[in-house]
């Protein structure tokens, strides 16, 4: 009888401790469907992860499993730790012979790279995880937590960034629309490149309290001619920049006869932000809209 109350003991310590620290299993076994519809069965956490995709290894290291990263591609370059990461080569192609001598036990990719299909035929699992919206982001952030056991870290990380977008869409409610054009590329001024519906800069200008002058544009990504963009005359013109350098200078648009006709020329209105915040999916997509929401509407966010 004694040995029996002890171990009634034991398990009531146990089931206490499990309510009271929060603790559960960091790792429950299942099929996962990714982004381009696989199930794939995922039947104990990975130990060697490969990620070619810049965004999708920002988050990784964001869950705390850069220790887990195996290999990397050579455009994944946040944070600074991804850069001493063997590489397997290009994003577009990487090279599967430097992805298998890495033994990894699961690649992360977005679908685009044809040659990652070659991992079926040599029986390493791969996860295609390729949001097409904001709501997506958070979903594959929890897919990855599940998958890599480590679930309560997703679920605080989208929780975190959840937070801050509500907190930029309520600072800009009821502020005005402001006309917003996002330059992708403008190396032919007269047919610059932007962001259109279905993309991440579209959803963080509108989030931001702007109006995208590429909305209603007939893809992703498209190409405005000059005389669409000075009919459309944004307020405000958002340029990428890499290093702290924009693809497009004010100088060269204000040069422009066309260009300098626009109102945020005029004005000066001309903003810089890093590319890499709004164009990729990775946790900085937070950052970005907050850096877009101030450039749209500096007023409401000059700090008292």
């Amino acid at each position: 009888m004694k040995f029996r109350r002890l171990g009634i003991i034991a398990i009531l310590l146990s089931i206490l401790v499990t309510v009271f620290t929060g603790c559960r299993p960091e790792f429950s076994p299942g099929a996962y469907t990714d982004d381009m519809g696989r199930e794939v069965s995922i039947d104990k956490a990975p130990q060697r992860i490969v990620s070619h995709v810049p965004p999708i290894t920002e988050i990784l290291f964001a869950l705390g499993l850069g220790e887990k990263v195996v290999g990397v591609s050579d455009y994944c370059d946040y944070p600074e730790e991804a850069k001493s990461k063997p590489s397997v080569g290009n994003y577009f192609n990487p090279a599967i012979e430097n992805i298998v001598a890495l033994e990894p036990d699961l690649v992360l990719t977005d679908g685009h790279s044809e040659s990652i299909k070659q991992l079926d035929t040599l029986g390493i699992k791969y996860l295609v995880i390729d949001p097409q919206d904001i709501e997506g982001i958070f979903k594959d952030i929890e897919i990855l937590g599940k998958v890599a056991g480590v679930e309560d870290r997703a679920k605080k990380l989208v929780d975190d960034m959840k937070r801050d977008i509500s907190n930029v869409v309520s600072r800009v409610e009821g502020a005005p629309r402001v006309r917003a054009f996002y330059v992708v590329d403008a190396t032919d001024l007269n047919n610059p490149w932007t962001a259109g519906p279905g993309t991440f800069v579209d959803s963080l200008i509108t989030m931001a309290g702007g109006e995208n002058i590429a909305a209603k544009a007939p893809a992703p990504w498209v190409q405005l001619s000059i005389e669409q963009v000075v009919s459309s005359d944004p307020e405000v013109v958002i340029l990428p920049a890499e290093h702290g350098t924009a693809f497009t200078s004010l100088e060269v648009l204000e040069e422009h006869p066309a260009w300098r006709e626009i109102t945020a020329v005029k004005q000066g209105r001309i903003c810089i932000i890093d590319g890499d915040l709004v164009e990729g999916y990775g946790p900085r997509i937070i950052q970005g809209l907050e850096e877009i929401a101030k450039a749209i509407h500096p007023e409401l966010f000059t700090e008292v």
